[in-house]
């Protein structure tokens, strides 16, 4: 019997050729960067959870973001499996602060931290920070090492 996947949001803040990553500092992905995120609540939106997920983990509340890609990730368990709406966000009030799950910090769009990140993420990141919006799917073992990938273009 599959189980529904758990719904989350990213958000990757983009000013001035730079990209806002954080670093996660506790549960899941501790020690990796990515873009503030999480859960979708009961009765929240997507939207909605995004700028709360941002509120709460850097501090800043997205004003303009466009969806850019859709993360399937399976694990083997099934009951990880996620959905993951990624968001870009170009303009937001507030400025990007420490917070106890993550702390922020400023890369070139042509020096992004991709040894310490999601394997997953050097597959479609380039693609969404050329402005192309996908539906992707990974596969991870127990371990959290990928071991499929589907990347296509998709309308969003």
């Amino acid at each position: 019997m599959s189980t529904s996947p758990i719904v989350c949001t990213v958000a990757l803040l983009i000013a001035d050729n730079k990209l806002l990553l954080a670093m996660k500092k506790r549960g899941f992905g501790q020690g990796r960067w990515n873009g503030p995120g999480g859960k979708v609540e009961p009765n929240e939106s997507i939207e909605q959870a995004l700028v709360r997920e941002c509120q709460e983990e850097i501090g800043v509340t997205p004003l303009e973001y466009r969806k850019m890609a859709i993360h399937d990730f399976v694990f083997p368990d099934g009951q990880s499996n996620m959905q993951v709406h990624v968001f870009v966000c170009t303009k937001w009030r507030g400025q990007p602060a420490e917070s106890d799950e993550m702390a922020p910090r400023w890369f070139s769009i042509d020096n992004i931290p991709y040894k310490n990140m999601w394997q997953d993420d050097e597959y479609w990141l380039p693609q969404v920070l050329a402005g192309r919006q996908l539906h992707t799917r990974f596969s991870f073992d127990a371990d959290e090492n990928m071991l499929t990938h589907q990347v296509h273009e998709a309308a969003l």
